[in-house]
């Protein structure tokens, strides 16, 4: 590996993965809280903190950030999770140094004008709104508020209106100053940079950051259940889903080749046998989330009224059978799926920017692709039926939104699922 990390004496770390063959850098800030870190009276302060950011400093108006990185033909950009918030731009490699002390300046000198943040509180709660008219991005948000019921972890990243419309400007202020600490901060690049240089102007641009977070959270206890909401939709959109693997288990990677066995592509378990050959549902597909001390494993699925009531059964069936009778062949193709994923990320300058810096605030260290790669080969056919075993021994999340009313009932599903 080419990739290099540097400690700074405020504990910012700084890490580097030279491309020599691009002319291009990608570089961020990646920080280690989000959503679960919230207070719950303040829930999606760190996503409108995000937004935030970019709505002026003590020396740029949120007009100048705009124009001096698209004056170099740059980008910039910010997500918040449930875990991290990233905030990153990508430049020609000349302009890094421009790209590194915007997101200094944004990170550290925001001053969150009343008027900007009146503006953007509406945005966020158009932003609310959109999600809430989009029926696959929302159903996910029930899901999760159901599997980690009265916590952070099941709170909502973009927040509720009721609280986005009223979190003073001070509280936003004193959540970047409280949470946003150099130990917990990661500055990332990849593409044409030099590491040195990029240690050197670190240091001089976050060197004042603070050292101590008080950031915290409670661990995640996985609940279950279920939960229903009815909307006149055009599909019923429904997500099953079970306690899953966090970052650090051991069948972390039998559950990834698990997921893209059951509902990874066109040529899995899930696709064939519900959309090609009984044709009820035009999307489907299966995932694992992990988190630093939970997860979650599940299927969605959006289908019509008249055809829920068959497919749910088929959903179980097919969830519960990759248990028993997972070929060695579908293994192979999910692995290399897999690996073949992986690998072509590695052509992207952004997401190995990003890869780096999630292994550094997930693991605490640098993972090696080739690692992952080994990781990923030795997954065999009895890991992933063994993963899939455990994961359907634990109590069920139900969630459907839409006409509802053809929708098996949730003990039926939990009594299918425990044959």
């Amino acid at each position: 590996m080419t990739v290099r990390l540097t400690t700074l004496d405020n504990g910012l770390r700084v890490v580097t993965d030279p491309m020599d063959a691009v002319e291009t850098v990608s570089l961020g800030v990646w920080v280690d809280v989000g959503t679960r870190h919230e207070p719950a009276e303040v829930n999606g302060v760190a996503h409108l903190l995000e937004h935030m950011a970019f709505k002026g400093t003590e020396r740029r108006s949120a007009k100048d950030i705009a124009v001096e990185i698209e004056n170099v033909g740059g980008h910039l950009n910010a997500y918040t999770s449930r875990e991290q918030t990233a905030y990153y731009a990508k430049v020609l490699a000349e302009d890094a140094p421009l790209g590194v002390d915007i997101l200094a300046d944004i990170l550290q000198h925001s001053v969150f004008d009343e008027e900007e943040l009146a503006r953007e509180r509406t945005v966020i709660l158009q932003e609310i709104g959109q999600a809430n008219d989009t029926p696959d991005d929302i159903i996910f948000d029930l899901f999760q508020e159901q599997a980690f019921p009265h916590q952070p972890l099941g709170r909502p990243v973009l927040g509720r209106p009721e609280i986005i419309e009223s979190i003073p400007r001070d509280r936003i202020a004193a959540y970047l100053k409280d949470t946003y600490a150099a130990p917990g901060m990661i500055v990332s690049a990849a593409g044409k940079i030099d590491h040195d240089a990029l240690v050197e102007l670190a240091a001089k641009k976050f060197g004042a950051l603070p050292t101590s977070s008080t950031a915290s959270t409670s661990p995640a206890r996985y609940g279950g259940g279920e939960v229903r909401e009815e909307r006149d939709l055009e599909q019923v959109h429904v997500v099953l889903g079970f306690s899953g693997m966090k970052f650090s288990d051991p069948d972390y990677y039998a559950a990834a080749v698990l997921s893209t066995a059951l509902g990874g592509g066109m040529s899995s378990r899930l696709f064939q046998e519900i959309r090609e050959k009984r044709g009820l549902v035009y999307s489907i597909y299966s995932f694992a989330h992990s988190y630093r001390d939970g997860g979650l494993f599940g299927v969605y699925a959006g289908t019509g009224e008249d055809q829920v009531a068959e497919l749910m059964p088929v959903v179980c069936d097919e969830v519960l059978r990759i248990g028993e009778d997972l070929e060695e062949e579908e293994v192979r193709r999910a692995r290399a799926q897999l690996k073949a994923g992986l690998l072509m990320s590695l052509e992207s300058t952004s997401s190995r920017c990003e890869q780096i810096a999630q292994h550094l605030l997930v693991f605490g260290e640098l993972l090696d692709p080739r690692e992952m790669v080994r990781r990923i080969e030795a997954v065999d056919r009895a890991a992933v039926m063994s993963a899939a075993k455990r994961i359907v021994a634990e109590m069920p999340t139900f969630a459907a939104l839409g006409p509802i009313g053809k929708v098996e009932d949730y003990e039926k599903i939990r009594a299918r699922l425990a044959h």
